[in-house]
């Protein structure tokens, strides 16, 4: 119960009181600079396949989660019909028990060109005993968050789609409680946003055996967040940029292999720092200014304004690797690993799991391993499940 609230208050601080800055002496390469922004829960992989090969998605085979990494490879999906879940514990590394992440998907094709879907998240915190200023008991919140989204996915052609999606997310961290910002108490509330996605994604024959295939989206573009009536400290909200390729080549008629390379960039301003009495930051003199900056504005500005120069963008760069093998399409095997800078946040993890496939259910597993001594990930040790429901066969030529 003590971690738990312990864990709960950082995060719920981490929301409502905005950026995270861990400052050295001067600023130089190894300054900490993390990003922070609202629902952060978003970013993270919701499925059990991608999830066991370093987090990579954005051209992975379509399935019944690729609303998350790549809305536009819904349109090459191979079933006509497909539902799947994930259930992912949370902070079971400190022992948490009632924190979970829970994902619920699927996909209806329209005809041979076209696709819909449809998916929700969830995040629970539990349920977390309130005090007052005096340090009794006053009652028992249950903060949460959820998103709820509606996409379309279409071909342009034989080998090249488009996908959008609308989405309308909701962060809920404190109940309406006071919360303490650092300098007293403010008055908290839910958080809304609608966002959308849009996705680019190609697949390419080499061969009878091999295919390549490339993807691109940036994800949760929208209105930024605000979990108090300090309109001043608006949240921006996890947009993000993905582009990554898969290579992939039958082996025989049972052995199939595939590698995959993702990198992601948040379409976020950098923070300045602060050293001393100095503030280092290219666009913004104080954090009033990077408060103020517009969502496009900031996206755009993400790429080029990072107070450590060009060597700092580049370390805003998350690097997701991952390698698939199936046998005879039924069972499969995965591992990959993501790095993250640690002036970044530091998440560097390998990944494992399997993969089951029967008749029309398959069943994914992966599994987390920190490689760093530190690991601020709140997955680490951590074993996650997904179940596909693949419902009707594959679809048909036919433009009905």
């Amino acid at each position: 119960m003590k971690e738990r609230k312990i864990i709960a208050a950082a995060l719920i601080m981490m929301s409502i009181a905005g950026t995270a800055l861990a400052q050295q002496p001067g600023l130089t390469g190894q300054t900490k600079n993390f990003i922070s922004t609202g629902m952060p829960i978003m970013l993270i992989a919701p499925d059990a396949v991608s999830g066991a090969m370093g987090d990579v998605g954005a051209a992975t085979r379509p399935d019944a989660f690729s609303a998350h990494w790549n809305n536009a490879k819904l349109a090459f999906v191979d079933n006509s019909l497909s539902v799947g879940t994930t259930y992912t514990p949370w902070l079971r590394n400190l022992k948490v028990y009632d924190m979970n992440l829970l994902y619920l998907g699927g996909y209806k094709s329209i005809n041979s060109r076209s696709t819909v879907a449809a998916s929700i998240t969830y995040f629970s915190l539990g349920e977390i005993q309130r005090t007052d200023a005096t340090g009794q008991q006053d009652g028992v919140m249950n903060p949460n968050e959820f998103a709820v989204d509606a996409t379309y996915a279409m071909k342009l052609n034989d080998e090249l789609s488009l996908g959008a999606t609308g989405r309308f997310m909701n962060s809920d961290l404190t109940n309406g409680q006071m919360v303490s910002d650092g300098s007293g108490y403010v008055s908290t509330k839910a958080a809304h946003s609608l966002a959308a996605d849009l996705g680019l994604y190609w697949q390419h024959a080499i061969d009878n055996r091999q295919e390549l295939a490339i993807g691109a989206m940036i994800s949760n573009i929208g209105a930024k967040l605000s979990y108090s009536d300090d309109d001043t400290k608006k949240e921006f909200p996890p947009t993000n940029f993905r582009i990554g390729g898969r290579y992939s080549t039958a082996i025989d008629e049972s052995n199939e292999v595939s590698l995959m390379l993702d990198l992601n960039k948040l379409l976020v301003p950098t923070p300045p720092v602060t050293v001393g009495d100095e503030t280092y930051g290219k666009y913004y003199r104080n954090m009033t200014e990077y408060y103020n900056t517009g969502v496009v504005k900031g996206a755009l500005q993400s790429f080029y304004d990072a107070p450590g120069g060009f060597g700092e963008e580049l370390r805003e760069v998350q690097v997701s690797v991952g390698g698939e093998y199936w046998y005879k399409q039924t069972l499969a095997a995965r591992v990959g690993y993501f790095f993250e800078h640690d002036t970044k946040g530091g998440r560097q993890y390998a990944t494992v799991g399997f993969g089951l496939r029967y008749n029309v259910l398959q069943f994914d597993l992966a599994y987390l391993i920190p490689t760093t001594s530190f690991s601020s990930n709140p997955l680490s040790n951590t074993i996650r499940i997904s179940l596909t429901f693949n419902l009707k066969n594959k679809r048909t030529n036919s433009n009905i």
